[in-house]
């Protein structure tokens, strides 16, 4: 059903296209769902898209941008390379109902800075390349919430981000002090944030910001200068800083010697608190919000409790870890709220999280092991890969696992959080594979992906 093309003038017009811009790819199908336009116009996993409306898609952005239109023509490129045009006539809100395998047709924009509290540089050598990988790109912030310092922008880029209105965008600020947020990221370019901020808020574009503190570094007078920073741009109608995540530095063995780094402690924590919490009533009392939060590590490195749920308000950085463990205890007292009395069949399991939320957690576990014929296990794990004693669940490696199981009692079955494998891969952080681990252990092993399949997975034979 595809319509002819004249494939010599297409693919000239592409070769040339491609001179100027060597790094851009059509974009490929991964999959077409069921019912949509683009399985009744006879897509199919594997066809290249080239064109809607004679533009090349730069990226998923580009893509939901030209097929808002009602009339469309789209060039793709078949799974035996032939081209071929489709005309189509649609609704302007239609989806055509297509997945591609990259949400960047013209690859990834990598991080221009040396800051030595780079979690990426601070693994080993070895691994996977996407692992390694540095994201520093714009579209990934506005697609997915990822940060990014704004160091790497060309004219382009800002003319891009304010003509589609690529707002809000998540930014790692660091420090508002020029001289110090060069020296945090090693980069000259860094000092311009404050410039950069202000140029957001004249087109009424919007940000989340995020603060790595480094001990002795952009702690104490510096954060309280930064954060009064950023909420000067809180206010109004249409605020340009939307929020404000506070997270302790992450530091591993494998970071580079030298870098003058040092963890964040028990007394560090608890005075990062109180300056943070001093800060949360005084904006609250400005404008209705606490505009600034900390991340959970804060309060559990520092053995203090977590926030009540009313604190986090409305959870604006829960994927930056603040508020993501209260969250999931929401979450799992409804999805626990009616358990049965006993089960049928007997059952033994375990549940491995990182010690540091291990604590936390302990109560799930107790609840659970109330009903009659289950037994559950909480372990929680040190990670001797990464050298940390205190690590959250999603750190945890493969051999993590092993070195803190082997010979322990774990039932029949063992139950892992999703957010320690990469990306949904059956793989960990160090590369090994959820079924290297079962074997090691000799143990089933299942994926855990919400407190519903939790109890679920417990509660069900």
């Amino acid at each position: 059903m595809w319509n002819e093309h004249p494939q010599e003038t297409a693919f000239a017009s592409l070769r040339e296209q491609s001179l100027r811009e060597p790094s851009l790819h059509p974009a490929l199908v991964e999959e077409v769902k069921a019912n949509s336009i683009g399985e009744d116009l006879g897509f199919q996993p594997g066809d290249k898209l080239l064109s809607i409306n004679g533009k090349r898609p730069r990226d998923l952005i580009d893509y939901k941008y030209l097929i808002a239109e009602e009339l469309l023509e789209l060039e793709i490129i078949d799974q035996n390379d032939k081209l071929h045009t489709i005309q189509l006539d649609k609704n302007l809100d239609d989806d055509l109902g297509l997945v591609f395998t990259e949400a960047l047709f013209d690859g990834l924009k990598q991080c221009n800075n040396h800051c030595p509290f780079c979690f990426i540089d601070q693994q080993p050598d070895g691994h996977r390349n996407t692992l390694y990988l540095k994201d520093d790109d714009y579209r990934m912030s506005f697609l997915y919430g990822s940060y990014l310092t704004l160091t790497n922008l060309k004219q382009k880029d800002w003319q891009r981000i304010e003509q589609q209105r690529l707002s809000p965008l998540f930014v790692s600020v660091h420090a508002t002090n020029s001289n110090l947020r060069a020296k945090l990221l090693k980069n000259k370019r860094a000092g311009l944030i404050m410039e950069q901020i202000q140029w957001f808020s004249e087109r009424k574009l919007q940000l989340h910001a995020q603060i790595v503190v480094c001990p002795n570094l952009n702690d104490s007078e510096n954060l309280e200068n930064t954060l009064n920073d950023l909420f000067f741009y809180a206010h109004g109608e249409w605020p340009t800083v939307i929020s404000a995540a506070v997270v302790p530095v992450g530091l591993t063995k494998f970071r580079p010697a030298g870098d003058d780094l040092k963890p964040v402690n028990k007394l560090c924590a608890k005075k990062v608190i109180h300056l943070v919490e001093k800060l949360q009533r005084k904006y609250h009392a400005a404008i209705g919000k606490r505009f600034a939060w900390l991340s959970d590590e804060w309060y559990l490195i520092s053995h203090q409790r977590l926030p009540s749920r009313m604190e986090y308000e409305d959870f604006p950085q829960e994927e930056n870890g603040v508020g993501s463990i209260r969250s999931f205890l929401e979450n799992m007292e409804k999805a626990t709220s009616k358990l049965p009395e006993r089960i049928t069949k007997k059952k033994r399991s375990s549940w491995v999280v990182g010690k540091l939320v291990e604590k936390a957690l302990d109560p799930i576990a107790e609840k659970m092991n109330q009903i009659d014929g289950l037994s559950l296990r909480l372990y929680g794990l040190k990670s001797p890969y990464w050298g940390k004693d205190n690590v959250v669940t999603g750190l945890l490696t493969g051999q993590d696992i092993i070195n803190g199981l082997q010979n322990k009692e774990l039932g029949e079955e063992l139950l892992l959080p999703s957010i320690m494998l990469k990306n949904g891969e059956q793989a960990f952080l160090d590369d090994m594979t959820v079924e290297e681990v079962e074997k090691t252990l000799q143990i089933t092993i299942k994926i855990i992906y919400s407190p519903d399949d939790f109890v679920n997975t417990l509660i069900n034979s």
